[in-house]
């Protein structure tokens, strides 16, 4: 059993919050990714579910970079999780990694399932503003 965010995830948070942190000014691609510890080859991985999503716009060229579209009080953890992952519900059983046949559930499958939708009310409400810690250089 895993209960883990991939470092991508862990990346996309923290790029949200530089982003923000940058108070409606544009952040390059390259300091944003100085900031976050990444390649700037890399950060467009990171970056482009986030600019799909509408949270942040991206301008290229030299001028050009990133720009917090969304209020940090509004986007939660999950939303982030959820557009970088997939959503959560989408996985499967804790023991078989496949959704439960309704036939024949696993022997958790009740505690696990009360856990998880504690694990997603408690994401849906952690906003990045409130959660994730301010932007100060390498993550």
């Amino acid at each position: 059993m895993r209960l883990e965010m991939t470092k991508k995830s862990d990346l996309a948070l923290k790029a949200m919050r530089c982003i923000g942190d940058a108070e409606g000014e544009t952040i390059a691609g390259k300091s944003l990714a100085e900031k976050l510890g990444i390649t700037t080859h890399y950060l467009p991985q990171v970056i482009s579910p986030l600019v799909k999503a509408g949270w942040v716009s991206s301008t290229p060229g030299p001028r050009g970079g990133y720009r917090l579209l969304a209020s940090l009080e509004k986007v939660s953890v999950l939303e982030v999780i959820d557009v970088i992952e997939g959503s959560i519900n989408d996985q499967g059983c804790v023991q078989r990694g496949i959704p439960c046949p309704e036939f024949d559930l696993c022997a958790l499958h009740e505690p696990w399932q009360k856990a998880k939708d504690a694990m997603l009310i408690e994401l849906a409400a952690a906003s990045i503003e409130a959660n994730v810690r301010p932007c100060t250089g390498k993550s």
